[in-house]
């Protein structure tokens, strides 16, 4: 989405409580002086709709590619919500940037799909630093804090077509956990 032509001050209107949801947020420490303001982003923005510190557990990956591991860890070894992935790919001088953007966009859709969880997506793609910056903080906003309230906002629409089907006696099948590869598969995060 084109931040010029958003108005976030209405899409954050109407974020709902997330008082009594659990958030998992997966940060790529590459392009870390952008991520990390990111991070202050998106913890800010679920605090401010009401989640408690305690309901948000943050874990730091190598990179942007490593997204999509960590956060089908979150979705496989604990019991939030949702999940916030937030990375930064800046354009540099090799098609290396295509590659990353393209595998962790569709890492993450795949992973949305395979494990029936709101993942929201905030990875900036931008051809030079200050862009970076200007969205992760900067005279842009925040893209952390709008995938916080994306987040927020898809758990709801969750939770709401869940109460949906409950009602009208349609019970939800869980999906299939994708298949896991042979080896140790005894893992288990606290």
């Amino acid at each position: 989405m084109a931040t010029g032509l958003f108005d976030f001050k209405s899409f954050n209107n109407n974020v709902p409580s997330a008082a009594n949801m659990r958030f998992g947020i997966v940060v790529a420490t590459w392009n870390s002086d952008v991520t990390e303001r990111l991070l202050e982003g998106a913890v800010a923005g679920l605090l401010q709709a009401g989640c408690l510190e305690s309901n948000i557990a943050v874990k730091h990956v190598p990179g942007t590619v490593e997204l999509t591991l960590g956060a089908q860890f979150f979705a496989e070894y604990t019991d939030v919500d949702a999940v916030i992935v937030l990375g930064c790919v800046i354009q540099g001088d090799t098609r290396h940037f295509d590659f990353v953007c393209q595998s962790v966009t569709q890492g993450i859709t795949q992973l949305m799909i395979s494990w029936n969880m709101p993942i929201a997506f905030g990875v900036l793609t931008t051809n030079t630093l200050e862009q970076a910056l200007d969205r992760a903080g900067g005279k842009l906003g925040n893209k952390g804090e709008e995938a916080a309230a994306t987040a927020i906002q898809m758990v709801a629409l969750q939770n709401e077509m869940d109460r949906a089907a409950e009602d009208n006696g349609v019970k939800r099948e869980a999906p299939s956990e994708p298949a896991k590869p042979s080896g140790n598969t005894d893992k288990k995060v606290n």
